[in-house]
């Protein structure tokens, strides 16, 4: 059962923080491979799972350490039909891996849930194409069908919310917006922005929510920016107009490099998380509404500590 799906706590005034890059983390630090970044693998390996337990239950602890709310996304980031297949799995073992990753996330929820510290499950959902670099565009009714397999297979789940993470065009979201709506389960987009502030097909933030609300009739519970640093989109968000309160969430890069130098390099860029934590405190003083904060690519439990000493309620007692 889900415990949040029908009143989504992060719609209040309380802060929530994220995982970081789980990719990332799995990859470059506990050394998995993780071929297309497709982390729903490590549920049918040795371990794996164990390892997604005690990152997941990473974060649960510094969110009752802090004070705030969390939002655990699955890894299911790459478990859609095209990029599943790259992997040996076909429709049944897909919806199965997607149903399980949400059964992984109840541990977590179960242990550290309580008033203070609400616990919100998400179904995440990836892009069809490269999150980078959008290409083989899909129209509405073609990214709907394409997604609607994945989002039925956590209707009957504990999952709370279905997120869209690393958009790259209006309307992949607009399909998955419908398709998450067709089941009722609430919908989060979060897009990706290069450096000039814009999605990656050159639709400008602001433009970008505007089509999808116009298009769903505002079906989405609010709006995120992901895979991104603060320096590549602040200036995109702040004295922007009113039209940016539809954005509660982000989830930053640790690099400060493009999408372009990041996928060129061979080491990771973890940033520094001190700075990142006060860049998010920043944006909080001038968006008050941000209150889902958390990390990306090359972010790891460092990094949303930082932002949890920064912006937690309970420090600033």
């Amino acid at each position: 059962m889900a415990y949040y799906r029908h009143q989504l706590p992060q719609l209040s005034d309380s802060i929530f923080i994220t995982d970081g890059g789980l990719e990332t983390v799995m990859l470059f630090q506990q050394g998995w491979d993780l071929p297309d970044f497709a982390a729903f693998t490590l549920m049918d390996r040795p371990l794996g799972t164990e390892a997604l337990h005690n990152y997941f239950n990473t974060y649960g602890t510094l969110a009752k350490t802090y004070g705030m709310g969390l939002v655990l996304e699955s890894p299911t980031w790459r478990a859609s039909a095209d990029w599943g297949s790259r992997q040996g799995y076909d429709a049944a073992r897909l919806a199965d891996v997607n149903r399980r990753a949400i059964a992984l996330l109840q541990l977590t929820q179960t242990t550290y849930d309580s008033p203070h510290t609400p616990i919100v499950i998400s179904g995440c959902i990836g892009p069809r194409g490269d999150g980078y670099s959008p290409n083989d565009l899909m129209d509405a009714e073609t990214a709907e069908q394409y997604h609607q397999a994945q989002i039925n297979a956590f209707q009957n789940t504990a999952a709370d919310l279905v997120s869209a993470i690393t958009m790259t065009y209006p309307e992949e979201a607009i399909g998955i917006t419908r398709a998450a709506s067709k089941v009722q389960m609430p919908v989060v987009i979060s897009f990706t922005v290069e450096t000039d502030g814009k999605l990656p097909n050159g639709t400008s933030l602001k433009e970008a929510i505007r089509i999808v609300d116009t298009a769903t009739d505002s079906a989405p519970a609010y709006y995120m920016i992901n895979c991104a640093h603060p320096i590549h989109f602040d200036r995109a968000i702040l004295n922007q107009g009113p039209w940016v309160e539809r954005i509660r969430g982000i989830r930053a890069n640790a690099s400060m490099m493009s999408h372009a130098e990041l996928d060129e390099a061979e080491t990771l860029d973890d940033g520094n998380p001190q700075d990142l934590g006060e860049r998010f405190y920043l944006l909080r003083r001038q968006l008050p509404h941000l209150n889902v904060l958390g990390g990306c690519c090359g972010t790891d439990h460092r990094h949303i500590e930082a932002i949890c000493k920064t912006c937690s309620p309970v420090l600033a007692e």
